[in-house]
């Protein structure tokens, strides 16, 4: 009998220890837009499966995210490929666990009437939120259509300043993401060129989910359980695009056509699509893959440009992505 008691009290013991290492909140970063882990905002999936609150903090752009992590604010983040190359070059401490989205058109070159092709540019002015994708993606787009980059005037502000930037007449163009597009295409703008335009140039530019080291080192199993959750979100999503697309509308607080179309210009991979060297490969592909290399690229030319030191890139990205995660999700371990 005594050893029946002390056996429990040591399971006691151990069960006790174990709940207080639960972080008393998990910190996602995240843009406000409609995209499919909203999902897991609007029914609390994350919440229940952490066992701990998720807070939700809002960013702009690529470079406040990496403000908030070097300032140890957030935990997880989805944010751009490019200015997640931008920190890690820069030493900063996350890892890449994920590859979420690819982007294809829901982030675009709007433009007003007049100008129908990226040359039309040239003596004109663009804004971009600074440190984004949608940066990279006009900086890659025109040095590929042989414009005179020089030439354009370019000014980076938040989403929200590109409106009312765009309503003041201020500038010609905008490469944003929904629904701030949208904002400037029901305001006389059309669309000249969107990111999956140069996937034929065999530019790939994606979200991805980056995670600080010494969080996931406290707690690997909430690093999993999250990536299990987002692939729940996609999986209820591509079943149910219209509903999705509904729900997230009526959560945010936007037309449900900005919501629909903005979900549908993302592109998908699964944990097992992820897990190929088509996308991050696993910690034997990886060295190679295409999204390693596409960070390469990245961060070469934002050195080019000047946004980034040479000096500072490292020689491969593949030690920045940890692939663990995603193949202990996909084992369901």
């Amino acid at each position: 009998m005594l050893l029946y008691f002390l056996v429990v009290s040591v399971l006691a013991l151990s069960s006790s220890v174990h709940a207080e290492t639960l972080p008393s909140e998990v910190r996602f970063a995240y843009a406000g837009g409609p995209r499919v882990w909203i999902l897991g905002k609007i029914d609390s999936a994350f919440d229940k499966a952490f066992g701990t609150r998720v807070k939700w903090i809002p960013f702009n752009s690529g470079a406040d995210v990496l403000t908030l992590f070097a300032a140890k604010e957030i935990d997880i983040a989805r944010f751009g490929s490019s200015p997640a190359a931008a920190g890690i070059a820069r030493g900063l401490p996350i890892e890449v666990i994920g590859t979420p989205e690819i982007i294809a058109t829901s982030e675009r070159l709007i433009a007003r009437k007049g100008i129908n092709k990226l040359k039309d540019l040239e003596g004109r002015t663009v804004a971009f939120p600074a440190n984004s994708t949608a940066q990279y993606a006009f900086e890659v787009a025109v040095k590929l259509a042989g414009v005179e980059r020089k030439k354009i005037k370019s000014l980076a502000l938040k989403p929200a300043e590109i409106v009312a930037a765009w309503k003041r007449n201020d500038i010609d163009a905008a490469y944003v993401w929904g629904p701030f597009s949208q904002q400037l295409e029901s305001d006389g703008g059309k669309e000249i060129f969107a990111t999956r335009d140069l996937q034929k140039d065999g530019v790939l530019i994606f979200n991805n989910f980056a995670v600080r080291k010494e969080f996931a080192e406290k707690h690997p199993d909430l690093v999993v359980k999250f990536l299990r959750v987002v692939q729940d979100k996609v999986d209820q999503y591509k079943k149910d695009p219209e509903g999705s697309a509904q729900q997230i509308a009526k959560h945010l607080d936007i037309p449900l056509d900005t919501a629909r179309s903005t979900l549908s210009g993302l592109e998908y991979p699964s944990i097992a699509e992820q897990l190929t060297p088509a996308y991050i490969g696993n910690e034997a592909t990886k060295n190679n893959s295409r999204v390693t290399r596409s960070y390469n690229d990245a961060a070469s030319f934002l050195a080019e440009i000047g946004e980034l030191r040479k000096a500072d890139i490292p020689e491969s990205y593949a030690p920045a992505i940890n692939t663990s995660f995603l193949q202990r999700a996909l084992a369901g371990k």
